[in-house]
Protein backbone atom coordinates (compact mmCIF):
# COMPACT_ATOMS: atom_id res chain seq x y z
CA UNK A 1 0.00 0.00 0.00
CA UNK A 2 3.18 2.25 0.76
CA UNK A 3 4.50 1.77 -2.53
CA UNK A 4 1.22 2.13 -4.24
CA UNK A 5 0.62 5.43 -2.68
CA UNK A 6 4.06 6.56 -3.64
CA UNK A 7 3.44 5.93 -6.75
CA UNK A 8 -0.04 8.14 -6.69
CA UNK A 9 2.16 10.91 -5.64
CA UNK A 10 4.36 10.57 -7.95
CA UNK A 11 1.85 10.58 -11.21
CA UNK A 12 1.32 6.82 -11.07
CA UNK A 13 -0.42 4.35 -9.34
CA UNK A 14 -4.02 3.30 -10.36
CA UNK A 15 -5.23 1.29 -13.39
CA UNK A 16 -3.97 1.08 -16.99
CA UNK A 17 -0.74 1.54 -15.19
CA UNK A 18 1.14 -0.96 -16.88
CA UNK A 19 2.72 0.04 -20.12
CA UNK A 20 4.39 -3.21 -21.05
CA UNK A 21 1.41 -4.97 -23.51
CA UNK A 22 1.14 -8.53 -22.88
CA UNK A 23 3.77 -8.87 -19.92
CA UNK A 24 2.04 -12.33 -18.42
CA UNK A 25 2.96 -14.05 -21.50
CA UNK A 26 -0.37 -14.84 -22.37
CA UNK A 27 -0.78 -14.07 -26.21
CA UNK A 28 1.00 -16.07 -28.70
CA UNK A 29 -0.35 -15.40 -31.89
CA UNK A 30 2.31 -16.20 -34.13
CA UNK A 31 3.85 -19.56 -32.73
CA UNK A 32 4.16 -20.96 -29.58
CA UNK A 33 7.89 -22.03 -29.87
CA UNK A 34 10.25 -21.35 -32.70
CA UNK A 35 13.67 -23.01 -33.05
CA UNK A 36 17.32 -22.38 -34.15
CA UNK A 37 17.29 -18.70 -33.86
CA UNK A 38 19.87 -16.07 -33.57
CA UNK A 39 21.38 -16.51 -37.06
CA UNK A 40 18.48 -13.69 -38.36
CA UNK A 41 17.73 -9.97 -38.10
CA UNK A 42 16.07 -8.93 -35.21
CA UNK A 43 12.32 -10.04 -35.32
CA UNK A 44 9.17 -11.01 -33.26
CA UNK A 45 8.89 -14.91 -33.37
CA UNK A 46 6.24 -16.12 -30.83
CA UNK A 47 4.79 -14.23 -27.64
CA UNK A 48 3.37 -11.03 -29.07
CA UNK A 49 4.99 -7.67 -28.28
CA UNK A 50 8.36 -8.86 -27.11
CA UNK A 51 10.85 -8.78 -29.96
CA UNK A 52 14.84 -10.30 -29.97
CA UNK A 53 16.80 -8.36 -30.98
CA UNK A 54 20.11 -9.71 -32.14
CA UNK A 55 23.35 -8.02 -33.45
CA UNK A 56 26.39 -9.13 -34.86
CA UNK A 57 26.98 -12.50 -36.31
CA UNK A 58 27.02 -15.50 -33.45
CA UNK A 59 27.44 -19.01 -33.41
CA UNK A 60 24.94 -19.35 -30.69
CA UNK A 61 21.63 -20.41 -31.26
CA UNK A 62 18.17 -20.62 -28.87
CA UNK A 63 14.75 -21.96 -28.82
CA UNK A 64 11.86 -19.19 -27.98
CA UNK A 65 8.71 -20.69 -26.69
CA UNK A 66 5.77 -19.82 -24.31
CA UNK A 67 6.02 -22.16 -21.25
CA UNK A 68 3.81 -23.24 -18.45
CA UNK A 69 6.41 -22.95 -15.91
CA UNK A 70 5.33 -19.82 -13.88
CA UNK A 71 5.44 -18.13 -10.69
CA UNK A 72 2.03 -18.38 -8.06
CA UNK A 73 -0.70 -16.31 -9.66
CA UNK A 74 0.64 -16.65 -13.42
CA UNK A 75 -0.23 -19.52 -16.36
CA UNK A 76 2.75 -18.61 -18.70
CA UNK A 77 6.13 -17.61 -19.15
CA UNK A 78 8.23 -16.62 -22.09
CA UNK A 79 11.30 -19.37 -22.23
CA UNK A 80 14.38 -19.54 -23.71
CA UNK A 81 16.78 -22.19 -24.11
CA UNK A 82 20.55 -21.75 -25.69
CA UNK A 83 20.59 -25.54 -27.85
CA UNK A 84 24.31 -23.47 -29.68
CA UNK A 85 26.89 -22.70 -27.44
CA UNK A 86 28.97 -19.74 -28.20
CA UNK A 87 32.13 -19.10 -25.83
CA UNK A 88 34.11 -17.24 -28.66
CA UNK A 89 32.74 -14.19 -28.68
CA UNK A 90 32.87 -11.66 -31.55
CA UNK A 91 33.07 -7.78 -30.50
CA UNK A 92 29.97 -6.91 -32.07
CA UNK A 93 27.48 -9.82 -30.43
CA UNK A 94 24.70 -8.93 -28.94
CA UNK A 95 21.52 -10.24 -27.76
CA UNK A 96 18.24 -8.98 -25.87
CA UNK A 97 15.02 -9.45 -25.20
CA UNK A 98 12.92 -6.11 -26.34
CA UNK A 99 9.71 -4.60 -26.12
CA UNK A 100 9.01 -1.42 -28.21
CA UNK A 101 6.62 1.39 -26.96
CA UNK A 102 4.75 4.11 -28.65
CA UNK A 103 5.68 7.48 -27.35
CA UNK A 104 2.14 8.25 -27.31
CA UNK A 105 1.37 5.95 -24.55
CA UNK A 106 4.36 7.01 -22.84
CA UNK A 107 3.39 11.03 -21.80
CA UNK A 108 2.25 10.25 -18.31
CA UNK A 109 6.12 9.78 -18.14
CA UNK A 110 6.71 13.33 -18.55
CA UNK A 111 10.15 12.92 -19.51
CA UNK A 112 12.35 16.01 -20.71
CA UNK A 113 10.23 18.44 -18.40
CA UNK A 114 10.72 19.61 -15.09
CA UNK A 115 8.10 17.56 -14.04
CA UNK A 116 9.79 14.30 -14.93
CA UNK A 117 8.46 11.11 -13.37
CA UNK A 118 10.43 8.55 -12.05
CA UNK A 119 9.76 4.81 -13.94
CA UNK A 120 9.12 1.27 -12.03
CA UNK A 121 9.95 -2.04 -13.63
CA UNK A 122 9.33 -5.40 -12.10
CA UNK A 123 9.26 -8.98 -13.45
CA UNK A 124 9.62 -12.63 -12.32
CA UNK A 125 12.85 -14.63 -13.46
CA UNK A 126 14.59 -17.75 -13.24
CA UNK A 127 17.22 -19.56 -15.25
CA UNK A 128 19.00 -23.30 -14.95
CA UNK A 129 21.64 -21.08 -12.86
CA UNK A 130 23.31 -18.03 -11.05
CA UNK A 131 23.12 -15.75 -13.81
CA UNK A 132 23.67 -11.52 -14.07
CA UNK A 133 22.13 -9.68 -17.50
CA UNK A 134 21.12 -6.32 -17.41
CA UNK A 135 17.43 -4.10 -17.89
CA UNK A 136 17.72 -0.90 -19.87
CA UNK A 137 15.50 1.78 -20.51
CA UNK A 138 16.27 3.06 -23.94
CA UNK A 139 15.10 6.20 -25.26
CA UNK A 140 15.30 6.04 -29.19
CA UNK A 141 13.85 9.63 -29.21
CA UNK A 142 17.01 11.22 -27.49
CA UNK A 143 19.33 8.72 -28.11
CA UNK A 144 19.81 8.41 -23.96
CA UNK A 145 19.52 5.32 -21.70
CA UNK A 146 19.40 4.01 -18.30
CA UNK A 147 20.13 0.53 -16.69
CA UNK A 148 20.85 -1.81 -13.88
CA UNK A 149 21.84 -5.39 -13.40
CA UNK A 150 19.65 -8.13 -11.86
CA UNK A 151 20.31 -11.53 -10.70
CA UNK A 152 18.80 -14.78 -11.72
CA UNK A 153 18.56 -17.71 -9.67
CA UNK A 154 17.02 -21.63 -10.09
CA UNK A 155 14.02 -20.16 -8.49
CA UNK A 156 11.53 -17.79 -9.32
CA UNK A 157 12.00 -14.57 -7.57
CA UNK A 158 10.72 -10.92 -8.23
CA UNK A 159 13.27 -8.31 -9.78
CA UNK A 160 12.11 -4.51 -9.15
CA UNK A 161 14.28 -2.08 -10.44
CA UNK A 162 13.87 1.90 -9.90
CA UNK A 163 15.02 4.56 -12.32
CA UNK A 164 15.22 8.54 -11.95
CA UNK A 165 13.30 10.65 -14.14
CA UNK A 166 14.96 12.34 -16.48
CA UNK A 167 14.30 15.69 -17.46
CA UNK A 168 15.67 15.94 -20.77
CA UNK A 169 14.64 15.23 -23.82
CA UNK A 170 10.68 14.52 -24.44
CA UNK A 171 9.27 11.67 -25.69
CA UNK A 172 7.86 12.07 -29.24
CA UNK A 173 4.03 12.47 -29.12
CA UNK A 174 2.94 9.77 -31.66
CA UNK A 175 2.39 6.24 -32.99
CA UNK A 176 6.25 5.63 -33.72
CA UNK A 177 9.06 4.04 -31.65
CA UNK A 178 9.79 6.03 -28.53
CA UNK A 179 10.91 3.53 -25.91
CA UNK A 180 12.59 0.25 -25.60
CA UNK A 181 12.79 -2.15 -22.42
CA UNK A 182 15.61 -4.11 -22.87
CA UNK A 183 17.10 -7.15 -21.41
CA UNK A 184 20.29 -8.18 -22.31
CA UNK A 185 21.41 -11.50 -22.42
CA UNK A 186 25.05 -11.65 -24.02
CA UNK A 187 27.05 -8.90 -25.59
CA UNK A 188 30.46 -8.62 -26.91
CA UNK A 189 33.32 -6.40 -26.11
CA UNK A 190 32.08 -3.43 -27.92
CA UNK A 191 29.34 -3.47 -25.43
CA UNK A 192 31.90 -3.86 -22.24
CA UNK A 193 34.77 -2.16 -23.28
CA UNK A 194 33.96 1.40 -21.15
CA UNK A 195 32.60 2.15 -18.12
CA UNK A 196 29.30 0.95 -17.06
CA UNK A 197 27.12 3.28 -15.08
CA UNK A 198 24.18 1.85 -13.24
CA UNK A 199 21.01 4.23 -12.60
CA UNK A 200 22.21 7.41 -14.31
CA UNK A 201 20.45 8.39 -17.66
CA UNK A 202 22.79 9.48 -20.39
CA UNK A 203 23.56 9.61 -23.91
CA UNK A 204 23.76 5.99 -25.59
CA UNK A 205 27.43 4.80 -26.08
CA UNK A 206 27.43 1.34 -27.05
CA UNK A 207 30.81 0.84 -24.80
CA UNK A 208 29.32 1.62 -20.93
CA UNK A 209 25.90 -0.92 -21.83
CA UNK A 210 26.88 -3.73 -20.47
CA UNK A 211 29.36 -4.41 -17.28
CA UNK A 212 32.10 -7.26 -17.19
CA UNK A 213 29.97 -8.69 -14.73
CA UNK A 214 27.46 -9.74 -17.87
CA UNK A 215 26.19 -13.31 -17.89
CA UNK A 216 26.38 -14.93 -21.77
CA UNK A 217 23.40 -16.49 -22.31
CA UNK A 218 25.27 -18.54 -24.88
CA UNK A 219 28.04 -19.83 -22.46
CA UNK A 220 26.58 -23.60 -22.51
CA UNK A 221 23.82 -25.06 -23.56
CA UNK A 222 22.38 -25.79 -20.27
CA UNK A 223 21.30 -22.48 -20.20
CA UNK A 224 17.85 -21.12 -19.89
CA UNK A 225 15.93 -18.21 -18.78
CA UNK A 226 12.66 -17.37 -18.02
CA UNK A 227 10.58 -14.40 -17.80
CA UNK A 228 6.69 -13.33 -17.20
CA UNK A 229 4.86 -10.70 -14.80
CA UNK A 230 7.08 -7.46 -16.99
CA UNK A 231 5.69 -3.96 -16.19
CA UNK A 232 7.31 -0.55 -16.49
CA UNK A 233 5.06 1.86 -14.78
CA UNK A 234 5.12 5.46 -13.31
CA UNK A 235 6.66 6.03 -9.63
CA UNK A 236 10.01 5.19 -7.21
CA UNK A 237 8.19 1.74 -6.19
CA UNK A 238 7.46 -1.04 -7.89
CA UNK A 239 3.84 -2.55 -7.37
CA UNK A 240 2.14 -6.11 -7.91
CA UNK A 241 1.35 -6.71 -11.50
CA UNK A 242 -1.38 -5.71 -12.99
CA UNK A 243 -3.68 -8.51 -14.69
CA UNK A 244 -6.20 -7.64 -17.03
CA UNK A 245 -8.61 -9.74 -18.78
CA UNK A 246 -7.30 -12.16 -21.91
CA UNK A 247 -9.54 -10.37 -24.23
CA UNK A 248 -7.98 -6.68 -23.39
CA UNK A 249 -4.25 -8.02 -23.90
CA UNK A 250 -4.70 -9.66 -27.35
CA UNK A 251 -7.13 -6.65 -28.36
CA UNK A 252 -3.84 -4.33 -27.65
CA UNK A 253 -2.07 -7.35 -29.63
CA UNK A 254 -4.14 -7.19 -32.53
CA UNK A 255 -3.41 -3.26 -32.10
CA UNK A 256 0.38 -4.49 -33.86
CA UNK A 257 -0.17 -7.94 -35.47
CA UNK A 258 -3.11 -9.89 -36.09
CA UNK A 259 -3.15 -13.21 -37.15
CA UNK A 260 -5.68 -15.48 -38.99
CA UNK A 261 -4.61 -19.07 -38.57
CA UNK A 262 -7.22 -21.67 -40.12
CA UNK A 263 -5.45 -24.64 -38.34
CA UNK A 264 -6.39 -23.02 -34.96
CA UNK A 265 -10.17 -21.03 -36.19
CA UNK A 266 -11.26 -24.12 -37.26
CA UNK A 267 -14.13 -24.52 -39.68
CA UNK A 268 -13.74 -27.76 -41.62
CA UNK A 269 -11.76 -28.83 -44.61
CA UNK A 270 -12.06 -24.96 -45.65
CA UNK A 271 -12.61 -21.71 -43.85
CA UNK A 272 -14.06 -18.76 -45.40
CA UNK A 273 -11.68 -15.73 -44.36
CA UNK A 274 -12.95 -12.94 -46.18
CA UNK A 275 -15.53 -12.00 -48.89
CA UNK A 276 -14.51 -10.05 -52.10
CA UNK A 277 -15.12 -9.69 -56.16
CA UNK A 278 -13.24 -11.05 -58.56
CA UNK A 279 -11.17 -8.38 -60.94
CA UNK A 280 -9.75 -10.21 -63.87
CA UNK A 281 -9.37 -14.11 -64.76
CA UNK A 282 -6.99 -14.36 -62.53
CA UNK A 283 -7.13 -11.45 -59.63
CA UNK A 284 -9.63 -10.47 -56.84
CA UNK A 285 -9.79 -8.41 -53.98
CA UNK A 286 -10.99 -8.93 -50.49
CA UNK A 287 -11.71 -7.05 -47.70
CA UNK A 288 -10.60 -7.47 -44.15
CA UNK A 289 -11.61 -5.33 -41.31
CA UNK A 290 -9.60 -5.93 -38.06
CA UNK A 291 -11.02 -5.98 -34.61
CA UNK A 292 -9.16 -3.05 -33.79
CA UNK A 293 -7.51 -0.50 -35.70
CA UNK A 294 -4.40 -1.04 -36.80
CA UNK A 295 -1.28 1.05 -35.49
CA UNK A 296 0.14 1.87 -39.19
CA UNK A 297 -0.97 0.48 -42.50
CA UNK A 298 0.09 -3.21 -42.01
CA UNK A 299 2.25 -5.48 -44.38
CA UNK A 300 1.07 -9.07 -45.12
CA UNK A 301 2.92 -12.13 -45.62
CA UNK A 302 1.72 -15.99 -45.27
CA UNK A 303 3.15 -19.14 -44.20
CA UNK A 304 2.43 -21.49 -47.59
CA UNK A 305 0.11 -19.59 -50.00
CA UNK A 306 -1.08 -22.79 -51.83
CA UNK A 307 -2.97 -23.23 -48.83
CA UNK A 308 -5.67 -20.62 -49.25
CA UNK A 309 -8.08 -20.58 -51.75
CA UNK A 310 -10.45 -18.39 -53.54
CA UNK A 311 -13.90 -20.30 -53.14
CA UNK A 312 -15.69 -19.10 -57.23
CA UNK A 313 -18.94 -20.61 -58.06
CA UNK A 314 -18.13 -23.91 -55.68
CA UNK A 315 -14.81 -24.65 -57.02
CA UNK A 316 -11.82 -24.03 -54.84
CA UNK A 317 -8.64 -22.30 -56.67
CA UNK A 318 -5.80 -21.94 -55.28
CA UNK A 319 -3.81 -18.97 -54.60
CA UNK A 320 -0.41 -18.54 -56.30
CA UNK A 321 0.32 -15.13 -54.59
CA UNK A 322 -1.10 -12.71 -52.18
CA UNK A 323 -0.38 -9.09 -51.30
CA UNK A 324 -1.65 -5.86 -50.05
CA UNK A 325 -3.66 -3.49 -52.10
CA UNK A 326 -2.49 0.20 -51.79
CA UNK A 327 -5.30 1.68 -50.86
CA UNK A 328 -5.62 -0.67 -47.15
CA UNK A 329 -5.11 1.49 -44.40
CA UNK A 330 -5.35 1.23 -40.71
CA UNK A 331 -8.97 0.63 -40.59
CA UNK A 332 -9.74 -1.84 -43.58
CA UNK A 333 -7.42 -4.16 -45.53
CA UNK A 334 -7.79 -5.21 -49.01
CA UNK A 335 -5.75 -8.27 -50.13
CA UNK A 336 -4.85 -8.78 -53.65
CA UNK A 337 -5.61 -12.36 -54.44
CA UNK A 338 -3.84 -13.88 -57.52
CA UNK A 339 -4.29 -17.32 -58.68
CA UNK A 340 -3.68 -18.75 -62.48
CA UNK A 341 -7.10 -18.85 -63.90
CA UNK A 342 -10.65 -19.42 -63.14
CA UNK A 343 -12.42 -15.99 -62.62
CA UNK A 344 -14.71 -14.27 -63.98
CA UNK A 345 -14.65 -10.25 -63.73
CA UNK A 346 -17.81 -9.09 -61.23
CA UNK A 347 -18.48 -12.45 -59.30
CA UNK A 348 -18.72 -12.51 -55.78
CA UNK A 349 -15.67 -14.59 -54.75
CA UNK A 350 -14.79 -15.75 -50.98
CA UNK A 351 -11.03 -16.08 -49.41
CA UNK A 352 -10.54 -19.41 -47.88
CA UNK A 353 -7.92 -21.22 -45.61
CA UNK A 354 -7.83 -25.41 -45.14
CA UNK A 355 -6.82 -26.83 -41.77
CA UNK A 356 -3.14 -26.90 -42.33
CA UNK A 357 -0.91 -25.62 -39.73
CA UNK A 358 0.64 -23.25 -42.70
CA UNK A 359 -2.45 -21.65 -43.22
CA UNK A 360 -1.69 -18.57 -42.25
CA UNK A 361 -2.14 -14.91 -43.04
CA UNK A 362 -0.31 -12.33 -40.86
CA UNK A 363 -0.93 -8.58 -40.63
CA UNK A 364 1.78 -6.70 -39.00
CA UNK A 365 2.81 -2.82 -37.98
CA UNK A 366 5.34 -3.64 -35.43
CA UNK A 367 7.82 -0.92 -34.23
Amino acid sequence: LANLIGNINAGGGGVNRNVIINGNMSVAQRATSATGLGSSDPSYQTLDRFRMNIGGTSAGRFTMAQDSSAPEGFANSLKLSCTTADTSIAADELLSLQQRIEGQNLQMFAKGTTSAKPYAVSFYVKGNASATYTCELEDGDNSRRVAKEFSVTTDWARVELSFPKDTTGAFDDDNALSLSLNIFLHGGSNFTSGTFSANTWESISNTTRLSDSQTSFFDSTDRTFFITGVQLEVGQNPTEFEHEPFERTLAKCQRYCYVHNAATDGGGTFHKMMIGQCKTSTLARTLFNPPVRFRAKPAVSTGTVSHLALNFQASDIALTALSLNTHSNTQGVTLECTVSSGLTAGHAVTLEANDNDTAIITLDCEL
